[in-house]
């Protein structure tokens, strides 16, 4: 039997028979496969990070209108009258208010 495994070895290709060799394929295969931080871990990391970085964006985007929308509320009478009208329904003493609320907003 172990004749039959050296002649297996000894089919092998030199550099296969090299130690260095084998010891580096043996850490590239613990690297990508095994490790905890392998190969596949890191991709959905990167995934991860690249739809958080987006969501962030959207969030500063969103932030700066609102910053701006605040501005004009707090120095425009007229804009906050419309707000008010719109947001809190408030009226006049001489208006009548009519609300009409279609099917998707009821839902």
């Amino acid at each position: 039997m172990f004749k039959k495994i050296q002649e297996l070895y000894f089919k092998l290709p030199p550099i296969v028979r090299n130690p260095y060799f084998m010891g580096i394929l043996l850490f590239a295969v613990w690297m990508l496969f095994i490790d905890d931080n392998n190969a596949l871990t890191q991709y959905k990391r990167q995934q991860e990070l690249s739809t958080l970085l987006e969501k962030r964006d959207y969030y500063i985007n969103q932030i700066e209108e609102t910053d701006k929308k605040y501005a004009e509320l707090e120095s425009n009478p007229a804009s906050q009258e419309k707000f008010a009208r719109e947001h809190y329904r408030m009226k006049r003493d001489n208006e009548d208010v009519y609300v009409i609320v279609t099917e998707k907003e009821a839902n």
